[in-house]
Formats: C-alpha cells, sequence, structure tokens
C-alpha cells in the first residue's frame, strides 16, 4: 500500500480536524464497502448461532452451565455469556 501525504489530498478543513486527533501519526483509513459479515460466507456464523440457541434452549430446560459446557466442549465463561446475552436480548 502506497502512502499519501493528508496535505496532498484532503481539504485543509478536514486535515486541521483529523490532526486534532492525530497529529503526526500514521492511520489507516478503510475503503468503503458493503462487505459481509465474518462467517456468512463459509456458514460459520449460521452454525454458531444454531449452536448458540440450543445452548440457551437445553440451559432454559434446566441443563446447568457446567453441564453445557462439557456438552459443548466450551468454557463455563463461555456458556455464561451465550446465556446471559441471549437471554438479556430476548
Amino acid at each position: 500500500m502506497k502512502y499519501k501525504k493528508g496535505v496532498d489530498v484532503l481539504p485543509a478543513r478536514l486535515l486541521k480536524e483529523i490532526q486534532d486527533y492525530v497529529e503526526g501519526s500514521l492511520i489507516y483509513i478503510p475503503k468503503k464497502s458493503d462487505k459481509i459479515g465474518w462467517g456468512h460466507i463459509s456458514g460459520s456464523r449460521e452454525m454458531i448461532d444454531k449452536r448458540n440457541n440450543e445452548i440457551l434452549q437445553l440451559y432454559n430446560q434446566g441443563t446447568t452451565i457446567e453441564d453445557l459446557a462439557e456438552h459443548f466442549h466450551l468454557g463455563e465463561d463461555t456458556i455464561k455469556k451465550i446465556v446471559y446475552k441471549r437471554t438479556n436480548n430476548q
């Protein structure tokens, strides 16, 4: 990637505004894009969502955090995050 001087490509007022935040630093400005989120093309996101819904369903049926962690080969903290996030979002 080739670096460009801000003074050569940015309007003066925008350059001054950016300098208030990152004067003398290198910054990366990402391309504008309509990127698809992580795991959507490969199907990983869907698989994880399905697993997390199953975890929540089993938890609501009385399965303990410890048993869920063992069954899904995840840490108890990870199970707690899944359960509590999904419980609070419903």
